[in-house]
């Protein structure tokens, strides 16, 4: 499982990476493996507000579905259209073109207070 060391992650299995005042926010290795395959992905509307914790949106799997939550508080600025036509992107690539959407955030605490990996990686026991 990767867990790469750049990067930020919630207890519910979001991972988070800060350009400036932009988080790029996507579901972990982890989470897409214990989904299995992804075949629809609800993604949060552009200009939406959210709050850390707060539902971002849902993944499908053939198992089930998972709600996404925000591992930050702000905007919704952008999202991945490519995963409306291709959500098994999120499988395939979760770390990069598997993500799943941009905020806009001021409060730096809330990214600050996710985990680092070396955490997470003790979260999923890994």
């Amino acid at each position: 499982m990767q867990i790469p060391s750049e990067l930020r992650y919630s207890t519910d299995h979001e991972w988070a990476s800060r350009v400036d005042a932009v988080v790029r926010v996507g579901i972990t290795d982890y989470a897409q493996d214990a989904l299995g395959d992804v075949v629809f992905v609800d993604l949060p509307q552009v200009g939406a507000a959210v709050s850390a914790g707060g539902a971002l949106g849902e993944v499908e799997s053939t198992k089930s579905v998972s709600e996404v939550y925000a591992p930050v508080a702000g905007t919704v600025v952008r999202v991945n259209e490519a995963l409306v036509a291709s959500p098994e992107l999120v499988n395939s690539d979760p770390y990069g073109a598997g993500w799943l959407c941009e905020i806009s955030t001021v409060v730096t605490t809330d990214f600050d207070a996710l985990l680092d990996a070396d955490a997470y990686r003790e979260l999923t026991n890994n």
